[in-house]
C-alpha cells in the first residue's frame, strides 16, 4: 500500500475518537477533541473501548427488526498444508483482531472471536462507515429522495451555495474529485484534517460544514482525486437533508430491518448539529458486518427486489479513479480490485470484503497496534488471498 493510501485510511479515521481525562484545571475536552484522541489510545484502551463507542459518544440507534437473515454453518474451510484453526488463531493473535467471519454463498465457512469480544457485542468500524453512507445514497437515489448524481450540492445544502462546493455534483463528491483545496497531512498539526473538528460550533452547523464553506478551489471539479475525510461527513449531511432522517434511522428502515440484521447498530453524532457523521462512527456486530457484505453480494436486493439504484451500483463497485497500486482503485467510497472484488476498509483492521467470483464475504474487526502500516495491510491482504486459495483448491479437488 502506497503512502497516499496509508494517509487516506489514517485520516479517514480522524472522524472517530474518544475521551482523554482533563488535566488539572484545563477545561473538559469537547466531543470533537475526544474523537480525535481515539487515534492515540494505548493498545489496552483500544481493545476495551472499540466495543463501546456507542456508549462513549452521543449516538443514534439503527434498530433491527424481528426477522433475522440467518447465516447457517457451512463446511469448515480447510487450509491446504496447515491446521485451519491454528492458522486463524495465529493471524488474529499477531494482529490483535477481535473477530473474523468468512461466508461463502451465505454460509459460515470460518469464524473466530478473540480479545473477550463476542457475537452479541458491537465493534467500531471507522471508515467502513464511509462505504455504508455511500450505499445509503444509492438507496436514496433509487427511492427518489435524491434525483440524480448530477445534482449539485447546493441543491441539498443551501449553506454551500456561496462556496467552492456550490456546483460540485453528487457524483464528484462520491469520487472525491470536488477539486476543492484540502490538506490531508496528519503529521501537520495545522492541516485541514487536524483542524476540522477543533473549532467552536457555528450557527448550529456541523463542524465540517462550517469548515468546508471557507475552502478555496484548487482544481477544476472532476479533474483531480484528492482524498478528503470531511467530504464524507458532507455526504452524510446531504443524505440526511434529502431523506429527512438520520443516517441511523435511514439505515434501519432500508437495510437493517428489511434485510434482517440480528442486532441494533449505533452511529455517532456530530456535537454541533446533532446529525450522524457520514465518514465514521458506525458500530455493529461482526455477524451484521458480514450480512452487510452479503447484502452487497446479493446485488443490493431484498426479497428479490433491488433497493439500490443501478446507476450507483455500476459506478460504486468499479474503479472510478486510480490509486497508488496498479491493481487497486476507488469507486464510490468503496475500494476496488482488478479482479472484481471490492471492500469497505477502516483503520485499526476493520474490513468488509466482497468477492463476487467466489461468492465470498470476509468481515474482520480488530485493534491493530497502529492505525495502518505497510506490514499490517500486507498481512490482511495475504489473509484474504489465503482464503481465496483455499476455496480455489477445494474447487479444483471437487472437479477431479
Amino acid at each position: 500500500m502506497g503512502p497516499k493510501i496509508r494517509t487516506c485510511l489514517l485520516v479517514a479515521a480522524l472522524c472517530l475518537t474518544v475521551s482523554l481525562p482533563a488535566v488539572g484545571e484545563q477545561p473538559a475536552p469537547t466531543i470533537g477533541q475526544q474523537r480525535e484522541a481515539v487515534l492515540f489510545w494505548p493498545q489496552a484502551q483500544r481493545e476495551a473501548q472499540f466495543r463501546q463507542m456507542g456508549k462513549l459518544f452521543p449516538s443514534d440507534r439503527a434498530e433491527h427488526g424481528t426477522r433475522v437473515h440467518e447465516l447457517p454453518p457451512g463446511k469448515p474451510l480447510a487450509m491446504p498444508g496447515q491446521d485451519a484453526s491454528a492458522w486463524l488463531t495465529g493471524y488474529m493473535d499477531q494482529h490483535h483482531l477481535a473477530g473474523v467471519m468468512v461466508l461463502q454463498r451465505g454460509r459460515i465457512r470460518l469464524q473466530r472471536y478473540a480479545l473477550g469480544f463476542g457475537p452479541e457485542q458491537r465493534w467500531e468500524s471507522f471508515s467502513v462507515a464511509k462505504s455504508v453512507t455511500s450505499t445509503l445514497l444509492g438507496i436514496a437515489l433509487q427511492r427518489g429522495d435524491i434525483h440524480s448524481m448530477d445534482d449539485t450540492l447546493g441543491t441539498y445544502i443551501p449553506e454551500l451555495r456561496d462556496s467552492a462546493y456550490a456546483k460540485v455534483t453528487v457524483q464528484q463528491l462520491l469520487t472525491m474529485t470536488s477539486g476543492v483545496h484540502w490538506n490531508e497531512d496528519y503529521a501537520d498539526a495545522k492541516s485541514d484534517v487536524a483542524q476540522m473538528y477543533l473549532g467552536a460550533c457555528v450557527d448550529g452547523q456541523a463542524h465540517v460544514l462550517s469548515y468546508l464553506r471557507k475552502q478555496p478551489r484548487q482544481w477544476p471539479a472532476g479533474a483531480h482525486w484528492n482524498y478528503n475525510t470531511a467530504e464524507t461527513d458532507l455526504l452524510g449531511i446531504l443524505v440526511q437533508r434529502a431523506t429527512h432522517r438520520s443516517l441511523a434511522t435511514y439505515l434501519s428502515q432500508t437495510i437493517w430491518k428489511p434485510y434482517g440484521m440480528a442486532a441494533d447498530a449505533y452511529w455517532i453524532k456530530d456535537e454541533c448539529d446533532g446529525k450522524d457523521t457520514g465518514g465514521s462512527g458506525l458500530s455493529a456486530t461482526l455477524g451484521d458486518y458480514a450480512r452487510l457484505g452479503q447484502f452487497m453480494l446479493d446485488g443490493g436486493r431484498i426479497a428479490g427486489k433491488p433497493v439500490i439504484a443501478e446507476a450507483w451500483l455500476q459506478g460504486a463497485l468499479r474503479r472510478q479513479t486510480s490509486v497508488d497500486e496498479p491493481d487497486r482503485g476507488y469507486g464510490y467510497l468503496w475500494w476496488t480490485d482488478s479482479d472484481g472484488s471490492y471492500a469497505a476498509i477502516g483503520i485499526f483492521g476493520q474490513m468488509v470484503y466482497v468477492d463476487p467470483a467466489r461468492q465470498l464475504v470476509i468481515a474482520q474487526v480488530g485493534a491493530w497496534p497502529h492505525a495502518t502500516s505497510d506490514a499490517l495491510v500486507a498481512a490482511r491482504r495475504e489473509f484474504v488471498a489465503a482464503v481465496k486459495r483455499a476455496m480455489d483448491a477445494e474447487r479444483e479437488e471437487s472437479a477431479h
